[in-house]
């Protein structure tokens, strides 16, 4: 008997690294449901403001709809302030949102990277009803387990248990973190067959964000 389901995972992977002075958000561009692709070149990164990024991994339709959500929120806020929301600000606004939608959530699967307002990289990671973190990286998405492992050998973020609070940001440059997630994308690429196709990046810094491509396994 057919049955009415509201959620489907539309597949993907999300990754963020945060530096002293940068952070790198990238996700793939791949679409899927089951074992078909319905687009290789769909973008699952949203930029809320100037210094503030949001890749989402989940089902498509709550995507869309949260990121509406927070862009409106986002204008209201810059017309009442006349400024626009830092970072830190947009990770509590997103938390509230999800929460406020518990008993029926978003099946979404955030990471939101930028820069606070001491021009250091920030990465809050997320689960689907709002709960959340400020690391030094994370990632969200069906390749997340695969990439997780390695970004734990190469990054070591101290634990948040431990007193005085340790600095989540990362050790790497701002080109060697831009390898690296590199590097753990084409590994999640071989295992994962929701993941593949375009691999888009978005760097945060001081001089503003900029976007770049690299092509993934297709197959």
């Amino acid at each position: 008997m057919a049955r009415f389901d509201p959620y489907e995972n539309n597949g993907g992977t999300c990754v963020a690294v945060a530096g002293a002075d940068y952070c790198v958000v990238a996700a793939d561009t791949r679409l899927s449901v089951g074992y078909s692709i319905l687009s290789r070149d769909h973008s699952k990164i949203a930029q809320l403001a100037d210094k503030c990024v949001l890749a989402s991994s989940g089902f498509q339709g709550d995507i869309k709809a949260l990121q509406k959500n927070l862009a409106a929120k986002e204008l209201v806020y810059e017309h009442n302030h006349n400024k626009e929301m830092s970072c830190p600000a947009m990770a509590q606004l997103l938390s509230n949102t999800l929460y406020y939608k518990r008993f029926f959530p978003y099946y979404v699967f955030n990471v939101l990277g930028g820069l606070d307002s001491q021009g250091k990289g920030c990465v809050f990671t997320y689960d689907a009803v709002g709960s959340y973190e400020r690391t030094g990286y994370s990632a969200q998405g069906t390749g997340a387990a695969l990439m997780m492992p390695v970004l734990d050998n190469q990054l070591k973020s101290p634990s948040p248990l431990l007193l005085p609070a340790r600095d989540a940001v990362t050790p790497l440059s701002e080109s060697e973190a831009v390898d690296l997630v590199k590097d753990v994308f084409a590994s999640a690429t071989e295992r994962d067959i929701y993941t593949g196709d375009r691999l888009e990046f978005v760097v945060i810094n001081s001089s503003g964000t900029h976007r770049e491509y690299i092509e993934l396994r297709k197959d």
